[in-house]
């Protein structure tokens, strides 16, 4: 069916297979919108130039509006052209799209390919009541299909019929396709019995934001500096060599030299503080914004994650895609008994494969969590195995030997300076031997503290000294046990266990070789005896 055959239809209309449609006409105006405010920083850049300079500004005076005009029909006109060359459909087989205004492309994802369809809202789009629909392939987005922009309710349709189409649910598919589905209807999972399985309303937030301490704030601020540097009518860094090159920092240096020792602790404290607080805003900000209305829901179609102050995030993870899940913490939030826990499935999440379910929660929140995805977590009675000491040996000998290197060459360049032998010569000596010593205590505290175990359903993993984080996979959703030896491995005997997995690694590190191929052999012997036809798809 082509343009000419039938007229297409508009996003919001029901739903038809095999019907050619175009997205919402809103969607030139989100383009169109997102495009204008890209240039708006680089505009203010140039009239803030031209303001230093007013005989300038006032020859530019009677363009502004021209300019404008023409900055905006730039942006709107390529969009309605994207809009209108833009068409998709909704076949028996498959989801494809057809776009391009010079040269036209078709991409076409067969319903046996797509593993979940995701709705995301970014500001301007949920202000217009948009939404943008991905077909996930659980490919890492490169073979992913996006629709930008189609309404809310349009958005639960497609994601409801493709899931049906995607599941072979033909009779549910059947009743969204053919029922007289009227627009402004939501078509919504809720009606099939959601349960709330987490949630985390702004008190947590508040104190998921404290934890996670944050001076992005000052690497924002340098980028932009860096990027826009050139429409800047003054150099950066001769402006500010010049500005503390004042008399009056000179003179505020002199004071700052005359105040008694206490002054100073005072000052350097209300430095520390300040930068302290910063850093504590600016993970509260991001947290609001990225977590806002968090709602963790256990449906008849999987997990479903609500998330986003900014940009909204609807994810469905289906039960039987869960590969694996990962429970982490932090230093400070451990003592607390805060964790996070996350899954890696098939379906991306914003183009990772792990997604946060319960990214600041109780153990006693996450059990349940775990156990509604299938899987157990460990028991402090849990036969854990320690990987070879040789391997850890190993990685420390090395990185000592670097240090030693760096050491040396350094202490060599200091005497060379040195008319003869100086204090700061033994200073560099004592360094290099506490950060070998150090790097030992690290490897041997890494090695006492990293442990994995295999039980009759899962494999799991524990690392890290400080900040622990565990890793638990389904022995049958495996596909494939790899064992990896370097030359120091054949050495000493030690290897890499690699398990082969969709939608993430997992791997044992540093492995006696005996253990590894014992391990290999049970894993194996599970995905052996199952039948894959009878997996859900």
């Amino acid at each position: 069916m082509s343009d000419s055959d039938s007229e297409i239809a508009q996003a919001g209309d029901t739903i038809e297979v095999d019907e050619w449609r175009r997205v919402s006409p809103l969607s030139v105006v989100a383009q169109g919108v997102r495009t204008i405010g890209s240039a708006i920083i680089p505009a203010a850049f140039v009239l803030f130039a031209a303001a230093r300079q007013e005989d300038k500004l006032s020859g530019l005076a009677p363009w502004l509006v021209p300019i404008l005009g023409l900055i905006i029909a730039i942006n709107i006109l390529p969009a309605w052209l994207n809009w209108y060359r833009l068409r998709y459909r909704i076949g028996s087989s498959d989801v494809r799209l057809e776009q391009g205004i010079i040269s036209r492309s078709a991409r076409s994802v067969p319903y046996d390919r797509i593993q979940d369809v995701s709705l995301e809202q970014k500001l301007i789009p949920r202000l217009l009541g948009l939404v943008e629909v991905k077909f996930e392939t659980g490919a890492g987005g490169k073979d992913e299909l996006t629709l930008s922009y189609v309404s809310e309710e349009e958005g639960e349709r497609l994601r409801e019929v493709v899931r049906g189409l995607v599941e072979g649910a033909d009779e549910t598919a059947a009743i969204c396709v053919a029922s007289e589905v009227q627009p402004g209807e939501h078509v919504s999972v809720r009606d099939t019995g959601d349960r709330l399985l987490f949630a985390m309303p702004p008190q947590r937030l508040l104190t998921f934001g404290l934890f996670s301490f944050s001076l992005v704030i000052f690497a924002v601020l340098v980028g932009v500096v860096q990027q826009f540097e050139f429409l800047l009518p003054f150099d950066v860094v001769d402006y500010i060599a010049d500005y503390f090159e004042d008399e009056r920092y000179a003179e505020a240096g002199s004071y700052i030299s005359g105040m008694d020792t206490i002054a100073r602790i005072a000052g350097i404290a209300w430095l520390i503080a300040s930068v302290v607080l910063v850093g504590l805003a600016s993970g509260v900000v991001k947290t609001f914004v990225r977590d806002w209305e968090f709602r963790l829901e256990r449906t008849a179609k999987g997990f479903r994650r609500r998330r986003g102050l900014l940009t909204k995030t609807d994810v469905v993870m289906p039960v039987h895609r869960v590969q694996a899940l990962i429970v982490s913490t932090g230093l400070i939030r451990r003592r607390f008994g805060w964790h996070g826990l996350s899954f890696i499935s098939l379906a991306q999440d914003s183009g990772s494969a792990n997604h946060d379910v319960a990214p600041f929660a109780k153990m006693t929140e996450i059990a349940p969590i775990a156990s509604e995805a299938g899987f157990t977590l460990p028991e402090r009675t849990e036969e854990w195995r320690r990987p070879s000491s040789a391997f850890y040996f190993d990685r420390g000998l090395i990185q000592s030997l670097v240090i030693l290197l760096i050491g040396l060459v350094v202490f060599i360049v200091a005497a060379a300076e040195a008319e003869r032998n100086v204090p700061g010569l033994y200073i560099i000596g004592a360094i290099v031997a506490v950060l070998i010593s150090l790097t030992a205590a690290r490897q041997y505290y890494l090695w006492r503290y990293d442990r994995h175990a295999l039980d009759p359903e899962q494999v799991l993993s524990r690392r890290g000294w400080l900040a622990p984080r565990t890793q638990i996979a389904n022995r049958v959703k495996l596909h494939s046990v790899e064992i990896a030896q370097g030359p120091l491995g054949r050495w000493h005997n030690y290897c890499d266990l690699v398990f082969g997995m969709a939608g993430g690694r997992f791997a044992f590190r540093g492995l006696a070789l005996e253990d590894a191929k014992k391990l290999r052999a049970a894993v194996l012997d599970s995905i052996a005896s199952v039948d894959f036809a009878r997996l859900p798809k």
